[in-house]
């Protein structure tokens, strides 16, 4: 196969945001209809309360917080690619830092949304800031969001200066200049802004880790500082985290071979990033099943009165084909697939992608919904349908829609921006260009 050189005006041309074609048109088109079934059904919510969803006086928890947890999970790719890798100094990874972060900064914005849609009554939201109290898990939720939410964006946003100069001297895109100019006007690529940007960049990178390792653990506090079986465990923090990383690295995965199919960008992510990334998921599934283990071993050797309706119900009951599914489609299938390199090509990586992805959603239905079937004192004296939970039209549309709005931000911001960074590319094949002299 012959070799392609990739100049400099070759890699600009490549890299530049593209104008949507027909496809690009309808998936568009489909993603904002998603959202407004989602907009219509959380305006008959509001008009009509909470009871127009599946949720009772026991399952009062159903998918808004499973897909809360989704996002806050998937929302750790950011930092796990663009801080770690950064800090390590791993360069191949360039071409996949800018896919992390908006994947990063779209879901952290929905799971945000989302809480807010779960509220009875959002207009109420000020409440939380008005009386919160510091010995709540909730609040401390709240702080590390926001705080997360604020370091993504920055972090998204310094690496894409460049880019935006890159963007100003071109005569398309006449009709996005105004945004770029806001954006970027004042970056002139002197040495002094790189070097201040590069040392932001760094600090940020320094201070996501931890704030990420803190989102997933205070996550994971807000079930696990409860009695309730299937809450009640010291193994949740570290449980959560090695979820969010798998699900995370499945999402880019994804995005890899979306966006290296749908721009043609064959020649910058290569099949060596996928045959390294599957080595990075393959080590995750492993990790994260680890923490599985740990977290149902336990209690099934125990084997307590108040776990064993629960137990019995993810494995043989009612939940058993979701749970067994989620496990073997999440997690085990594809390791097996991804163990051998002709599994690590990007097709194979596609799939065990999309996978470990729809196997992370079920999961977080999964440590949501049967414990709030299996409370403490026995269900007497109560309608039928207080005893099951089952999601309503307007659950799914609005749950639905809130997936689509995290696509449709990640859509949006490929047609505006480089999805891929170019300065960062062009500096490295100018170093590649230096070595090989």
């Amino acid at each position: 196969m012959e070799k392609i050189i990739l100049t400099d005006e070759k890699i600009k041309s490549d890299l530049l945001p593209q104008k949507f074609g027909r496809r690009g048109m309808i998936w568009t088109a489909i993603l904002i209809a998603f959202c407004a079934v989602g907009l219509f059904a959380y305006i008959r919510q509001l008009q009509n309360g909470l009871i127009v969803t599946g949720m009772r006086d026991y399952a009062s928890w159903g998918i808004y917080i499973s897909n809360f947890v989704f996002f806050v999970a998937i929302s750790l790719v950011g930092s796990l690619i663009t801080a770690v890798l950064r800090l390590t100094g791993v360069h191949w990874s360039t071409p996949l830092t800018r896919i992390a972060e908006i994947i990063a900064v779209s879901a952290i914005t929905f799971a945000s949304l989302i809480i807010i849609v779960d509220m009875g009554r959002p207009e109420r939201f000020y409440n939380l800031f008005l009386y919160g109290r510091l010995q709540s898990p909730i609040i401390w939720d709240v702080t590390v969001i926001i705080t997360y939410f604020v370091i993504s964006i920055f972090l998204l946003y310094l690496p894409l200066l460049p880019d935006i100069q890159i963007l100003l001297g071109r005569k398309e895109n006449k009709g996005l200049h105004k945004l770029y100019k806001f954006l970027g006007s004042f970056w002139k690529g002197t040495h002094m802004q790189f070097r201040i940007s590069e040392k932001a960049i760094s600090i940020l990178c320094v201070a996501i880790i931890p704030v990420a390792f803190s989102i997933h653990t205070v996550t994971s506090w807000l079930f696990a500082t409860t009695y309730r079986p299937g809450w009640d465990s010291t193994n949740f923090g570290a449980y959560f985290i090695s979820g969010a990383f798998l699900v995370g690295s499945g999402a880019v995965v994804v995005a890899m071979y979306v966006f290296r199919k749908c721009y043609k960008l064959e020649n910058y992510i290569t099949d060596m990033h996928f045959d390294k990334m599957g080595r990075i998921v393959v080590m995750l599934a492993l990790l994260y099943m680890y923490f599985n283990v740990n977290e149902y071993l336990t209690p099934v050797f125990k084997m307590k009165k108040s776990e064993e309706a629960f137990l019995n119900g993810l494995f043989i009951g009612d939940f058993a084909p979701i749970f067994w599914s989620a496990i073997f489609g999440g997690m085990i299938i594809p390791i097996i697939i991804l163990l051998f390199k002709k599994g690590r090509k990007p097709l194979p990586m596609f799939v065990a992608g999309i996978m470990i992805v729809v196997g992370a959603w079920f999961k977080r239905f999964l440590i949501v919904t049967p414990t709030l079937l299996h409370p403490f004192l026995p269900m007497h004296n109560v309608p039928e349908n207080y005893k099951h939970y089952f999601p309503t039209w307007e659950e799914w549309a609005i749950a639905l829609g809130s997936l689509a709005g995290a696509l449709l931000i990640i859509t949006i911001f490929a047609r505006i921006f480089p999805i891929i960074p170019i300065q960062e590319t062009l500096i490295e094949e100018h170093e590649k260009a230096q070595h090989h002299k």
